[in-house]
């Protein structure tokens, strides 16, 4: 076996580094990025690969399988790079032949052999507390998602309310809640680094049934500590915190997605609070929910854009799985006759938590209920976005909860089955398509853990979104790949494999498209510091 050569690794980062910054450069002098939009989008991604290897090089200095993973993780990256400048070098502003220093390195680590020799994704070299996190989260899924993971996915069920009272006593609602607000989060990189590895146990055993169950307050408590009053944290945060309130996010409009600054739902003020009215879409849990972080147009002048957004905590009954009409009633200071209808969208993957077109005609909500009060008017899309930004991170610590049911699931296949007289994980194409699914994981989990030591100081937002990016499209790979080792049998339903690859989907979709994360923010923020 090839002994790792983080020394060379470096380099070549360094050398994948410089082809970056030259493409970002170009980027920069040709002033609009719209007009660049596919090399903007190339450079995204591998702006977001090269920050992943370089999030790798200290975890390759821990032991021999992890200098193994980092340098074929390295030079995987880089082979993707050179696909992407080969032949479009003028576009990205440098010579023919840029990444040929990588050539000899790419040449061993991309081995077919070396790759093969991989035959798990390593240590995680997490602290104690957190192995113990990672037990318990895993306990759980073991033993109350994954018997019904399958049946929720199958018959489009709704999630049994055991499983969102068990994750509550385990305190997996609070993780993120400071602790004066009746929460677990203390503050710092635990509290990041928790919740990722929380969320990867628990989307492991279902991502519809149980990694996505605790992004939702996640978005809302972000939202609040961001913008609320002190009253408004005490109020809706420890309610929150032990799932007294669910909750479900209606940002997304049916004409307006990732361009957010186009929302048209309304909230007109009336006596003792405000009037909703339009129709929101991609509702997650809408129907279950008890309360709705919902994005509204409060200044009627659209050409102010974002800037005539509020962001309102809207109470509402909860409603049939399979579609709801409430109809308010006149309490509360509320005038009555207000009519919330939510209608399921079908989707063929990530079940069980049931998404909605809602439509809000004359929906009351009570004047304290508008996230900062006064002082919040105009500002709901920075709420919305301090509550996304850590939502990027989690989207991804859930793409690696799918990759790795996946990854097990398709090694214990290739050990069971045989073809042409031995098992197929015997093959060197099985072996080394495992030993590159172990290679993206654990590097996809270790610079989860980077981006959540960035974020505990305040920065990382760019890095949350790179590794979103960059994770969401890769379990595509791996969970593709793992059907394909199933062979026929992964077509089955019946195999939990089918189940991943279609959840594996919609990650690049939410929380930020693929093309907008990329265009929008990942590529704006290369160009930006380019400038500076």
């Amino acid at each position: 076996m090839t002994a790792p050569d983080l020394a060379a690794a470096a380099s070549v980062i360094d050398l994948a580094s410089k082809v970056v910054d030259s493409a970002v450069g170009q980027l920069a002098a040709a002033g609009s990025i719209d007009d660049h939009q596919v090399l903007a989008y190339d450079v995204a991604h591998a702006a977001s690969a090269v920050a992943t290897a370089k999030g790798l090089l200290d975890y390759g200095a821990k032991g021999d399988l992890e200098g193994r993973i980092t340098c074929a993780f390295v030079a995987d990256a880089v082979a993707d790079l050179a696909g992407k400048v080969f032949g479009q070098e003028a576009r990205w502003g440098v010579e023919a032949g840029a990444l040929d220093g990588a050539r000899d390195f790419l040449a061993t680590y991309r081995a077919p052999e070396f790759l093969a020799g991989i035959t798990d994704p390593g240590p995680r070299h997490l602290d104690g507390d957190f192995e113990m996190v990672q037990d318990t989260f895993r306990r759980f899924a073991d033993q109350k998602l994954a018997p019904i993971a399958e049946h929720i996915h199958r018959e489009n069920g709704d999630i049994p309310e055991e499983i969102i009272e068990g994750l509550a006593e385990m305190g997996a609602f609070g993780l993120s809640i400071p602790a004066e607000y009746g929460g677990y989060g203390e503050g710092g990189e635990g509290e990041y680094i928790g919740m990722v590895v929380a969320t990867e146990e628990l989307s492991r055993g279902s991502l519809g049934a149980g990694g996505s169950l605790i992004t939702r307050p996640e978005i809302l408590a972000r939202a609040l500590i961001a913008g609320g009053t002190e009253e408004q944290k005490h109020e809706w945060l420890p309610k929150l915190a032990t799932a007294e309130v669910m909750n479900a996010v209606a940002v997304t409009e049916p004409d307006y997605g990732s361009d957010v600054a186009g929302v048209k739902v309304t909230a007109t003020p009336t006596e003792g609070g405000w009037l909703i009215n339009g129709v929101k879409t991609w509702c997650t849990f809408g129907a279950r929910a008890d309360v709705l972080l919902l994005l509204a147009r409060t200044d009627p002048d659209r050409s102010i854009g974002h800037r005539g957004l509020s962001m309102f905590v809207v109470p509402k009954e909860r409603g049939d799985g399979h579609g709801f009409e409430l109809v308010q009633a006149a309490e509360g200071g509320a005038p009555g006759g207000g009519k919330m209808e939510g209608r399921p969208i079908d989707t063929i993957g990530y079940r069980g938590m049931h998404s909605y077109e809602i439509a809000l005609e004359d929906w009351f909500v009570p004047a304290e209920n508008l996230i900062g009060l006064e002082g919040g008017q105009g500002r709901g899309f920075y709420y919305q976005m301090a509550g996304f930004e850590n939502g990027r991170l989690q989207t991804a610590a859930r793409a690696i909860g799918v990759m790795q049911a996946a990854y097990e699931k398709a090694r214990q296949y290739a050990e069971d089955r045989t073809v042409f007289g031995s098992p197929i994980g015997e093959y060197q194409l099985t072996q080394a398509k495992l030993g590159r699914m172990a290679v993206i994981i654990q590097s996809s989990r270790q610079f989860a853990y980077v981006v959540s030591k960035l974020m505990a100081k305040g920065e990382g937002a760019a890095e949350a979104s790179m590794i979103k990016a960059y994770v969401c499209k890769a379990a595509e790979w791996v969970t593709r790949e793992a059907m394909q080792i199933h062979g026929g049998m992964g077509y089955a339903e019946e195999y939990d494999v089918s189940r991943y690859f279609v959840d594996a989907r919609v990650l690049s979709i939410f929380e930020g498209a693929d093309e907008t994360l990329c265009l929008k923010v990942i590529a704006r923020k290369l160009v930006a510091d380019a400038k500076a």
